[in-house]
């Protein structure tokens, strides 16, 4: 199943400046200044992309029939870093986001289990991420495209986890 990049329009970002502003954030909440403010506006929330990443890979992978995300080489490269002693698994692996100012666009690489329904698990996944990512950060999500690349048969090794020997 293909999917098109998305085509809804997004607002752009705006470029930050002063303390605490860094590339790749985005302002969720514009903030005002002065004493005389309520102390929850007082000041400006920005989040970076890599956290709309993280939430989406997250969601996606909450989902049962998921059985990884990413293209075949980087869950190759994935699989060989992630047993690295000390490394720790990529939750944004196979996620790409586009964050604007108030909206954010997600796409998806997936690898399905075998036997489950491609357009149910898409929706079940689409509907995860979208109350996640809104939920968490506020932003709201234009559309999320999935493309899935695999689909994992029963008897295919696992890269993933090591294999036993069969003879001792």
């Amino acid at each position: 199943m293909t999917t098109t990049p998305h085509t809804a329009p997004l607002e752009k970002k705006t470029g930050g400046s002063g303390i605490g502003a860094q590339s790749g954030a985005t302002t969720v909440s514009g903030g005002s200044t002065g004493a005389t403010e309520p102390a929850g506006t007082r000041g400006r929330t920005s989040i970076a992309d890599v956290v709309v990443v993280k939430i989406a890979g997250m969601a996606a992978r909450e989902i049962p029939g998921v059985y990884a995300m990413g293209g075949g080489l980087s869950r190759t490269i994935g699989a060989v870093r992630d047993r690295v002693p000390g490394g720790r698994p990529n939750v944004g692996r196979g996620v790409k986001v586009e964050v604007g100012e108030r909206q954010t666009a997600i796409d998806l690489d997936l690898v399905v289990e075998y036997g489950v329904p491609i357009a149910d698990l898409a929706r079940d996944v689409r509907e995860n991420v979208i109350d996640a990512v809104e939920r968490i950060s506020g932003l709201e999500v234009v559309e999320v495209n999935i493309t899935v690349n695999d689909v994992h048969l029963p008897d295919d090794e696992d890269p993933e986890r090591p294999v036993e020997a069969r003879v001792e």
